[in-house]
């Protein structure tokens, strides 16, 4: 296998060759030193994504060696998961589609059924606004804490405690 991948770097430009293929090979050796003893399956996928891996990524340093540096895909054709220029992986949009897809189904058949049962539940009146009781309450606690709060600075004041007075009883080189 590591004779297939040192004829698969061939595939890399030069220039890229002689800047990283040594380092490339350690990589593949360690990891490939790590699967030796693991089952035949999984060193067959390890080797097959291994030597995808390389292939594409050749092929990306080829287009970008031919376009030009800014080249980049903007969307990596190789891999589903999370980068570090994207802040959801792509099959996010996918499954929000169908999550979509889904609530807008549940709704059209909630309202088939709601068509077609007609006399079940009888016609309410209008709905009357209800204003708020949960604001006077908040704004009660907030005044409440903020008074107990002057009242206490207030007292320290008084009392030569607050933090105004210590500041100024310290010497000037610690101020």
């Amino acid at each position: 296998m590591l004779t297939i991948y040192r004829q698969l770097l061939r595939l890399y430009p030069a220039s890229y060759r002689q800047e990283f293929a040594e380092e490339m090979l350690a990589v593949f050796q360690d990891a490939r030193s790590d699967n030796v003893n693991k089952k035949l399956l999984v060193r067959t996928i390890f080797q097959i994504r291994e030597i995808a891996g390389l292939v594409g990524g050749a092929l990306e340093e080829r287009l970008r060696v031919a376009i030009g540096p800014d080249f980049a895909f903007s969307f990596p054709p190789r891999s589903f998961i999370m980068r570090n220029g994207f802040r959801f992986p792509k099959s996010t949009a996918v499954l929000m589609a169908l999550i979509l897809g889904g609530v807008v189904l549940a709704i059209k058949r909630g309202e088939d059924i709601a068509a077609s049962l007609p006399h079940v539940n009888p016609q309410t009146g209008p709905i009357q606004p209800v204003h708020s009781t949960l604001l006077p309450p908040i704004v009660q606690f907030v005044l409440f804490f903020y008074a107990a709060g002057l009242v206490g600075w207030a007292i320290l004041f008084a009392l030569k405690k607050s933090g105004v007075h210590r500041l100024a009883q310290m010497p000037g080189g610690q101020k």
